[in-house]
């Protein structure tokens, strides 16, 4: 009887092997996994994005998966990665260098593979499911190491960050919080007012963490154009209006009983003023000398730039040591746009805004994959204007996971209903 038991268990194993819905589940909870640990670890993204491929593999539809690649929103970010690969050939800098800074591109090649994985998948809402719970564990750590410093995991953290550092917290955050206008304006159009509360209640706890624990400039920029963009494409005037007035009175709050919030934004005027009288090294001082010696960079080299791994060496050169701001070498200027155009040139921001707007266009229906797509697409966009955000590693995997899950969930949604358009119009065509 153990005999036939284990033959019959050894013939399950093998037929579960041989499964593709099997190998499908498997990609689901490895997905769902990478969601998960983005908050929390960079080596088990990285570990859990190999898989990912691995697992895609024994039952990939090749043929169909080829074609998939003809797509733009397929095509741009492949073109990206090539260039910054063959863009090591014509570069000054060392080869280390050089290879270097091809491997941030690399990750976007993950995003053709989510796409062709989540047009055919049951579970693309889990994952960003499972990002929220993990983003809401992530409030209640930073709320903890808030009061108790000595809990955080990151050593010398700034006050509220568990792990990482506040941008990408800010990231998370801001993201979640303004996703959640989606569903719950759906659950009050439905009159479901507990489900509609308790996602209110978490998007005011990650708000109230950005404004009273962890706050980040970038945040504060981007926030306000987000949540303009779910008004604009999913709300009437009214409620725009409603909402607008909402916000000014929670921001006239958040201003009065935040010291931290109004020191936040202090910063933008006297770090400004601090660069332009050389007082000393801030951040937006940095970012405004780094903007002004990429544009000459750029200019130099302006078709094909200068190289993958070019941009440390140029900043080595360009270093003025009797100015504070200026002697600053660096290897990324905290744009993305300028970021590609130092070291690919016009070619390179060419390829970078073809992949945005591919990617905005794919998201123009209704829907909460539309939704999130979009939303992930225009934080990206702006955030890039103060960082350098598709090849960080954490907002690029955001990115990168954000569009290509629900990129996938857009595209089976139109496949589906083309198909039901196409059998509506069959009988019609038929009694013609």
């Amino acid at each position: 009887m153990s005999t036939l038991a284990g033959q019959s268990g050894a013939a399950l194993s093998s037929r579960r092997w041989r499964d593709p819905a099997a190998w499908r589940t498997t990609v689901d909870v490895v997905a769902i996994l990478l969601a998960l640990a983005l908050p929390w670890s960079t080596s088990l993204v990285s570990i859990f994005g190999v898989v990912l491929i691995v697992t895609m593999v024994p039952f990939l539809d090749f043929e169909a998966f080829v074609v998939s690649l003809k797509r733009p929103i397929c095509l741009a970010p492949i073109a990206l990665f090539v260039l910054a690969l063959v863009g090591t050939l014509w570069s000054d800098a060392a080869w280390g260098a050089r290879l270097y800074a091809v491997g941030p591109a690399a990750k976007l090649l993950v995003l053709p593979a989510l796409f062709y994985h989540f047009e055919r998948s049951e579970r693309g809402t889990w994952v960003f499911v499972a990002f929220l719970g993990s983003c809401a564990l992530m409030v209640i750590a930073s709320t903890i190491v808030a009061f108790d410093p000595a809990l955080a995991l990151k050593p010398h953290a700034d006050r509220g960050i568990f792990v990482k550092n506040y941008i990408d917290q800010g990231q998370e955050f801001s993201l979640c919080a303004v996703a959640l206008a989606y569903p719950i304006a759906n659950f009050v159009g439905q009159k479901r007012w507990l489900s509609a509360l308790l996602l209110l209640a978490l998007m005011l706890l990650f708000l109230a963490n950005m404004v009273f624990i962890v706050t980040s400039r970038t945040a504060l920029v981007t926030i306000p154009i987000m949540l303009a963009v779910f008004g604009l494409v999913h709300l009437r005037w009214r409620a725009n209006v409603a909402i607008a007035v909402a916000a000014i009175v929670l921001a006239a709050v958040a201003w009065t009983v935040s010291p931290q919030l109004r020191e936040k934004v202090a910063t933008f005027s006297s770090q400004y003023q601090g660069y332009e009288e050389n007082r000393g090294i801030t951040s937006i001082g940095e970012r405004l000398e780094f903007w002004r010696k990429s544009l000459h960079f750029f200019v130099e080299a302006p078709l094909i730039g200068h190289g993958s791994g070019s941009t440390r060496h140029l900043f080595e050169l360009a270093s003025d040591h009797s100015n504070l701001s200026s002697g600053q070498v660096i290897g990324n200027p905290h744009n993305q746009t300028l970021y590609v155009a130092v070291q690919w040139g016009a070619l390179g921001v060419v390829i970078l805004w073809a992949m945005w707007l591919s990617h905005l266009l794919l998201f123009r229906g209704e829907g909460l994959a539309n939704w999130l797509g979009l939303l992930v697409v225009v934080q990206n966009i702006f955030t890039s204007m103060l960082n350098s955000h598709i090849f960080d590693f954490h907002e690029g995997w955001m990115y990168v996971l954000g569009v290509g899950v629900a990129g996938g969930m857009t595209l089976k949604a139109q496949r589906l209903q083309a198909a039901a358009q196409a059998d509506r119009s069959a009988p019609l065509d038929a009694a013609s």
